[in-house]
């Protein structure tokens, strides 16, 4: 059987088996006994007093939560819940609109600034992955806020002002980065140049057998640093010390992902900084 409908939530409604083309190789399938989903996690990390009073312990926590995991999640990170919830909200409604609204926004062309797809890459893969998703340009907003979807109704002012908290977030994470690794807080903003902004709206509808198939498989992101909203339903795995781990979702918090960018700049500056950031 293989898809019939170009986005994969309208096709996941029509059928109680996963389509041919979305089925893994046997070696290569979710292992969903040998997940971890115990005490273990990635780091929590408290933002409060960042530039304060608690400002060297912070930045030796994002030191330690990085080389050792790649990943952290922080609290306390100054975007409001109402500005977080409204983005969830025009998500859930977006993924909720007829077919032939969405369909307004696919394109199968990788190039688009804004485009509605599926999987990852359907011109190139062989095995396609059990999501949807909507990618944005965001920076500078008004190059790409006209090419968004008009509906929902409030969605480009809803999206834009997320958009916005998250750039300022991001640029203080960087800073924060940038000082664990005992450089200026401007370093690594310097070192990256010109830098752009995406955001990936990924709805991943429910599957009827998850042991074949994966929304994403495992990957690396190559970009500077991913912060990532998740709603409550736990998805995400950690890759640490050879064992997967769920990623349970915490309440007001966002997890952030160290990208391929930094790793490179950090290989590429090894002997001065001594250290490594794994992914």
């Amino acid at each position: 059987m293989a898809a019939t409908k170009p986005l994969l939530t309208d096709l996941a409604s029509t059928i109680d088996r996963v389509p041919s083309n979305f089925i893994r190789p046997i070696g290569d399938r979710p292992k969903l006994h040998q997940l971890h989903s115990s005490l273990a996690s990635i780091p929590i990390i408290d933002l409060q007093g960042l530039g304060g009073s608690n400002h060297s312990q912070i930045i030796q926590n994002i030191a330690h939560a990085c080389q050792t995991y790649g990943f952290f999640q922080i609290v306390n990170h100054g975007i409001q819940e109402e500005v977080v919830s409204k983005m969830v909200n025009v998500s859930k409604e977006f993924f909720g609109l007829p077919e032939s609204e969405r369909l307004k926004n696919f394109s199968d062309d990788p190039s688009k600034t804004t485009r509605l797809s599926t999987s990852f890459n359907v011109k190139t893969e062989k095995v396609s992955n059990w999501r949807d998703f909507l990618r944005l340009h965001c920076h500078p907003l008004e190059d790409y806020i006209q090419e968004w979807p008009g509906n929902p109704p409030s969605f480009r002012e809803d999206v834009a002002e997320y958009s916005r908290k998250m750039r300022g977030l991001s640029l203080k994470l960087l800073e924060a980065i940038s000082e664990s690794l005992g450089l200026e807080r401007d370093y690594i903003d310097k070192a990256l140049g010109k830098h752009g902004q995406h955001l990936a709206i990924n709805y991943y509808p429910p599957c009827p057998e998850p042991e074949l198939t994966y929304g994403l498989p495992a990957h690396a992101d190559p970009n500077a640093i991913t912060i990532l909203l998740q709603n409550e339903v736990p998805g995400l795995q950690v890759l640490y010390d050879g064992k997967w781990l769920t990623v349970n979702p915490v309440p007001n918090t966002f997890i952030v992902n160290i990208g391929d960018q930094i790793q490179v700049f950090c290989a590429l500056n090894f002997e001065i900084l001594n250290v490594n950031y794994v992914i």
